[in-house]
């Protein structure tokens, strides 16, 4: 299965979440979609819990992810 283009799925809109990538056509932050990944969800368990979704926007949140950390300034903790 080809990765979608994370452009076409995910939008930044002033009117919703301030700002805060969501997935398009949804007011589901890209944020919440990683951190249930990150929480160890399947992506089947994501769709039951937010039935707007689908798989291609799924990835397309981790392409979105895996683009701004090659692009940005990754932040890391400072150890102590």
């Amino acid at each position: 299965m080809q990765i979608p283009n994370w452009a076409d799925r995910i939008v930044v809109d002033p009117d919703i979440h301030h700002e805060e990538p969501c997935v398009r056509g949804t007011r589901v932050p890209v944020a919440v979609v990683l951190g249930s990944l990150a929480q160890g969800l399947s992506p089947e368990a994501i769709l039951r819990e937010y039935p707007a979704l689908t798989l291609e926007d799924i990835q397309a949140c981790l392409a979105y992810a895996a683009e701004v950390i090659r692009s940005g300034e990754l932040l890391v903790p400072l150890g102590a």
